[in-house]
């Protein structure tokens, strides 16, 4: 009896084990982020940065600095008028983002999923290295360009609406 209940035991002992291992193995990320960052993020070239980004959309980070970004690059291909760059991705936001995943031929659900910001970034062109290790990157915009810096940590800054600094991120809001 008493060699079945050790038994027993190292087998649940060995499971739970198992399960804080893999739970600890697992990175804390945002909200649908692919890149498991809680930050818009590249690295290196700019032809692949945005090829991982997180969705933003009315049910994922519906209120961040990473959806006012999504909406500069709207505003940036006239889909999206600048006083809609707020930061919360409401109706008018998923409108726009299915007219800009129509014109760009992207699957059309109004949600900045992984295939539009793929879509968005084959658009970005760096322009210079600064010597803080940042880097200044346009996105050419049907309308509009957009200028962003990528700083040496790999985020990406933009202007908001009322043209305040920003860092892209999906956790928090700040853009208005």
């Amino acid at each position: 009896m008493t060699s079945k209940r050790s038994r027993l035991a190292a087998c649940t002992i060995g499971a739970l084990t198992a399960g804080v291992l893999t739970l600890s193995a697992t990175p804390a990320s945002a909200s649908g982020s692919y890149s498991g960052l809680a930050y818009v993020y590249g690295g290196g070239v700019f032809a692949d940065d945005w090829d991982n980004e997180g969705i933003v959309d009315t049910s994922h980070n519906k209120q961040s600095n990473a959806t006012c970004l999504w909406q500069k690059i709207l505003w940036a291909d006239g889909e999206l008028a600048a006083s809609g760059i707020d930061g919360d991705f409401g109706s008018n936001t998923a409108a726009a983002t299915a007219r800009w995943q129509t014109k760009f031929q992207v699957p059309s659900d109004g949600s900045a999923g992984q295939q539009t910001w793929t879509a968005a970034g084959n658009w970005l062109r760096n322009s210079s290295w600064l010597p803080d290790g940042s880097t200044v990157a346009h996105y050419i915009g049907t309308s509009h360009s957009l200028d962003l810096t990528r700083d040496s940590d790999g985020y990406y800054h933009f202007t908001d609406g009322d043209g305040n600094g920003r860092i892209a991120g999906y956790n928090y809001r700040t853009c208005s």
